[in-house]
């Protein structure tokens, strides 16, 4: 379910200390969003209009999406050119070259290069490219992350082991209701000639969220 909230969608390099890395949320008490989804879910369930079988079955297709085709979609970038300019001007349009229908929501993928580094979070919640990279890892939901990375990027990559350099830019981007992000990392050097199937296995998901280089084993 989308859950609709505005808030600022970029947002630049602000570092300041800190002591203590990403942690997941141990709260456990539903927010509005999650019962708001509760409810709808079983209002819907009750007139009819959907089945527990088809929730379920909607469920387990989720689920079952992983950044693997995520991996792939940025192996067609780094190797095929024109699909990359579709990529960077509508993600939302080119991902359908993978069978992705984002529906409402619209794609961004942008760019790491030599001089910008891009990390993605949504402060609100929990906004995240399902479509293309399966289920968000807990660390995303956290309060820690969505708090700290707009506040203090450089630090929080340095938690993760990615050092980002002084002269390079970091841009981070908040995800929203209808807007996701993917980043799209720089392709390790040393990969000339590879095919698109052995560069997908240097894309890992950190790697598509911001929080990781693509590397070589």
């Amino acid at each position: 379910m989308n859950e609709p909230h505005d808030h600022a969608h970029e947002h630049h390099d602000h570092a300041h200390p800190h002591r203590h890395p990403p942690r997941p949320d141990t709260d456990d008490t539903l927010g509005h969003f999650q019962i708001m989804e509760i409810a709808v879910r079983e209002l819907l369930i009750g007139k009819g209009i959907v089945s527990p079988d088809e929730v379920q079955r909607a469920i387990e297709a989720m689920d079952a999406r992983g950044e693997a085709l995520g991996a792939k979609i940025v192996a067609r970038a780094w190797t095929d050119p024109a699909f990359k300019a579709r990529l960077m001007a509508d993600g939302t349009e080119a991902v359908r070259d993978f069978g992705v229908d984002m529906g409402t929501t619209r794609l961004f993928v942008v760019e790491n290069t030599s001089t910008v580094h891009n990390v993605v979070v949504c402060t609100l919640c929990s906004c995240y490219p399902r479509m293309v990279l399966g289920l968000p890892p807990d660390w995303y939901k956290s309060r820690n992350y969505r708090s700290r990375t707009v506040r203090e990027p450089r630090a929080v990559l340095q938690e993760f082991g990615t050092v980002v350099p002084a002269d390079t830019e970091v841009r981070v981007h908040d995800s929203t209701a209808d807007m996701r992000y993917l980043v799209l990392p720089e392709r390790p050097s040393g990969t000339d000639g590879w095919s698109a199937e052995q560069l997908a296995a240097l894309v890992s998901r950190d790697a598509m969220i911001g929080v990781a280089f693509a590397r070589t084993p």
